[in-house]
C-alpha cells in the first residue's frame, strides 16, 4: 500500500497514452526525475507542477491527483452504482481516473471479475492493469466478435456494456466509457450519429465507422404480413425499445402517431425473444438478430453504426489498437459474413463539428 498523502493517477494516464516519463517531462516542462518521484509517491507536486502535468494531458488536476483522505488509500469510485450488494466489479481507467464497473451480462460473457464488494466501497485490486482496459457501451449484437478480435490483436481487455445509442452517448459525455456505439443515422438522416454527441463531449469527439446493418420488422410465426405497410396496418402487439435507442427511432419514424409499445425490451435480442416466445407479434431489430431467432424479417432501413470516441483519446494505445482492429481485413470478413452487415466503410474516422 502506498502511504503518500495523494492518490496519483499519473502513471496510469501516462501508460494509457503510451508515453515515457521523458515524454511527460518534456510536455510538462519538469524533470524526468520529478515525474518518477511523483509517480512513486516520493514527491508531492507543487501547484505549478500539477497544473503543468494536467495541461500536458489535457485533463483536470483532480483527474491526476486527489487526497487519499477523501476516499481511503485503496478505495475507488463506482462508475455507476450496482443494483445490489454483494456486487462483483471490473476496474478500468479513463482519463486518469480508475473506476469500478459493476459486472453484468455482456455479448460475449465474462471476463472474470476483478473484485467483489460485500459491504462498503470497491477497492483497488493489486495486479489489475486498469489502464489496459477499454470500456465500450454498445447495443451491437456482434460486439462480441469485435471484443474477441481486439483482445487477440492488442493484448488489451475490452469490456462491452449493452446500452442503447442514447445511453451510450450519455456515458461517453460523462467520461465513463472510451467508446459509444451509435446507430441513429441512415441515408435519410446521415448526420444523426454526429448530432448525438455534438457539443456534449469535452474536447470534441470523433466517429469511427464500423458497419451498416439492416434494421427492420421481425415478425412472429403465423403473422401474414408480406410488407412493412401491411405489418403496420395489422392489429399486432409490438415490442419496443427505450426512447433514444436506434430501434425506437426507427419505429417512431414508421408511425409517429402510433401508441407506445406495450412491451419494452432491454436490447435487440430481447425484442426477438419477446416475439419468438409469443409475448409480442412484431418489433424492430437488426436482421442478424431476427434470423438468429428464426423469425421472418422485413427490411426498413440500413442503419449506420459508428463508435463515438473522445478526440483527446485518439493517441491512447487502446484507441489506436481499436482503430487498427476495425480496419483489419480479418474483422471486415467476419462482419461481412453476418446477415445484413456491410463493413465497406469500416475504419473511416470523421471529426464531429463542435456545434458552435
Amino acid at each position: 500500500m502506498n502511504d503518500a498523502p495523494l492518490h496519483c493517477g499519473l502513471r496510469a494516464l501516462r501508460t494509457a497514452r503510451g508515453w515515457s516519463q521523458e515524454e511527460v517531462a518534456r510536455r510538462a516542462g519538469i524533470s524526468r526525475a520529478g515525474v518518477g518521484a511523483i509517480e512513486a509517491g516520493k514527491l508531492v507536486p507543487s501547484t505549478a507542477a500539477a497544473l503543468a502535468l494536467a495541461a500536458a494531458f489535457g485533463c483536470r488536476v483532480e483527474d491526476l491527483f486527489r487526497l487519499r483522505d477523501a476516499a481511503g488509500p485503496d478505495e475507488v469510485a463506482w462508475a455507476w452504482p450496482p443494483d445490489r450488494l454483494p456486487a462483483r466489479y471490473w476496474l478500468a481507467e479513463s482519463n486518469g481516473v480508475t473506476r469500478a464497473y459493476p459486472t453484468e451480462s455482456t455479448p460475449r460473457g465474462g471476463p472474470a471479475h476483478d473484485g467483489v464488494v460485500r459491504d462498503g466501497p470497491p477497492l483497488w485490486v493489486d495486479g489489475i492493469e486498469a489502464a489496459r482496459t477499454l470500456v465500450v457501451a454498445s447495443c451491437d449484437p456482434a460486439a462480441g466478435l469485435l471484443a474477441d478480435a481486439y483482445e487477440r490483436a492488442t493484448g488489451f481487455r475490452m469490456l462491452v456494456f449493452p446500452r442503447s445509442s442514447g445511453k451510450a452517448a450519455e456515458l461517453l459525455a460523462a467520461g465513463l466509457v472510451h467508446a459509444a456505439g451509435l446507430h441513429l443515422a441512415d441515408d435519410d438522416e446521415p448526420d444523426a450519429n454526429a448530432e448525438a454527441v455534438q457539443g456534449r463531449v469535452a474536447g470534441g469527439s470523433r466517429l469511427l465507422r464500423l458497419a451498416r446493418w439492416e434494421a427492420g420488422v421481425t415478425l412472429a410465426p403465423g403473422v401474414a404480413a408480406g410488407t412493412v405497410a401491411a405489418a403496420l396496418r395489422a392489429d399486432l402487439v409490438w415490442v419496443g425499445r427505450e426512447p433514444g435507442s436506434g430501434a425506437r427511432l426507427c419505429l417512431d419514424r414508421l408511425g409517429p402517431d402510433r401508441p407506445e409499445p406495450r412491451i419494452v425490451a432491454r436490447d435487440h435480442r430481447g425484442v426477438a425473444e419477446a416475439v419468438r416466445n409469443g409475448w409480442a407479434q412484431a418489433g424492430i431489430c437488426p436482421r442478424l438478430v431476427s434470423e438468429e431467432a428464426g423469425l421472418d424479417f422485413l427490411k426498413v432501413r440500413a442503419d449506420v453504426y459508428d463508435l463515438a470516441l473522445r478526440a483527446r483519446d485518439v493517441d491512447d494505445p487502446r484507441i489506436r489498437g481499436l482503430v487498427r482492429v476495425v480496419r483489419s481485413a480479418s474483422l471486415r470478413d467476419l462482419l461481412a459474413d453476418l446477415p445484413g452487415y456491410r463493413p465497406d466503410e469500416a475504419g473511416e474516422i470523421r471529426p464531429v463539428p463542435d456545434g458552435s
